[in-house]
């Protein structure tokens, strides 16, 4: 068993990273992992499914984070998937039997130390693996305050569980860590990189047209003949991709922020710090959004779809603004 600092964190990708990066000895916080890996976005994604119903995404795809990092950062992270279960465990016992503490992809819905009101099918949930006792995993998982206990068999559900984004078995871990970061290169670099994702994007279902694109179609929902049963149930999984898959909305933009305030202050950089107060800003409206979605949903405020679109445009307008702030920096 590895001697293994847990940290617990908003999101378990940037949170699993930070931990690792931190494990390798360069200390390393969540929002910092999180910034420098340009991870913050926003996609309406109708293509994949879930529950049924269009993927709505608040930051890059699982693995942006923990390939970001490595770039930005000149390292490299050993990742491999398995087609056979039982090679993966193989695989991940070798590494622990070495000393090393192992990043997974997993499955929430097989993870037994979940509440059961927590459990859902969803395929891209990061934790740290750091030993063995008999036939219990020990892990770090950045969601839980504590470190927690897998036995072996629900671990290996958890790994290769079937669906969308199915993790075949992912793990990964540093090979090597630098001693420092040359925050003067890799943070402008970065912030170009995110402003790209979020502004210049050619589709309208990404970054700042995006946001816009889900108020259109919150509209085009509510002029349907059987609005009165799907509109609610719409809302309703808008504000679950929202604010309980992840961090969600809001927690991405509060995440996002603190990179920009800490970066401003380490390269003494105003246009960050103000950056930092503007996506704040923003964020408090993603949480704006997400009460009233939700009560609208549920009966408890009148359904106004012209609200809702206009508080999303209020908010596509805030982070263009913050983003326009930071061009050329």
């Amino acid at each position: 068993m590895t001697d293994f600092a847990h940290r617990q964190s908003a999101h378990c990708e940037s949170g699993v990273v930070a931990n690792m990066v931190s494990h390798g000895g360069l200390a390393m916080n969540e929002p910092m992992a999180f910034g420098l890996s340009s991870a913050l976005t926003f996609a309406y994604m109708p293509m994949i499914k879930m529950a049924g119903m269009p993927l709505i995404a608040y930051r890059m795809p699982p693995g942006h984070i923990i390939k970001g990092v490595a770039k930005q950062l000149g390292m490299h992270w050993k990742r491999q998937t398995f087609s056979d279960p039982a090679a993966g465990k193989a695989a991940l016992d070798a590494q622990l039997d070495k000393g090393h503490a192992v990043g997974l992809q997993t499955c929430v819905y097989w993870l037994p130390y979940f509440p059961e009101d927590m459990r859902f099918h969803f395929n891209a949930h990061n934790l740290v693996v750091f030993g063995r006792d008999g036939d219990d995993y020990l892990i770090s998982d950045p969601i839980f305050e504590q470190t927690v206990r897998c036995d072996s068999a629900s671990l290996q559900k958890a790994r290769f569980a079937k669906g969308a984004m199915a993790a075949k078995g992912m793990m990964y871990y540093p090979e090597g860590t630098p001693g420092e970061i040359d925050y003067a290169t890799a943070v402008p670099k970065a912030v170009r990189m995110n402003r790209r994702i979020m502004v210049g994007a050619p589709l309208p279902i990404i970054g700042v047209k995006g946001i816009r694109f889900l108020g259109k179609n919150i509209a085009r929902v509510a002029a349907g003949a059987d609005a009165e049963t799907k509109l609610p149930q719409y809302l309703g999984h808008i504000v679950r991709m929202q604010e309980e898959i992840g961090t969600g909305g809001a927690g991405f933009r509060f995440l996002y922020a603190s990179f920009l305030q800490e970066t401003g202050k380490i390269l003494g950089n105003d246009r960050l710090k103000e950056a930092s107060t503007a996506l704040t800003d923003a964020g408090d409206e993603w949480r704006r959004f997400a009460l009233v979605a939700t009560k609208m949903a549920r009966g408890r405020q009148k359904l106004d779809v012209e609200e809702l679109d206009a508080i999303l445009n209020r908010i596509a307008d805030k982070e263009l603004a913050m983003w326009q702030g930071l061009k050329g920096i």
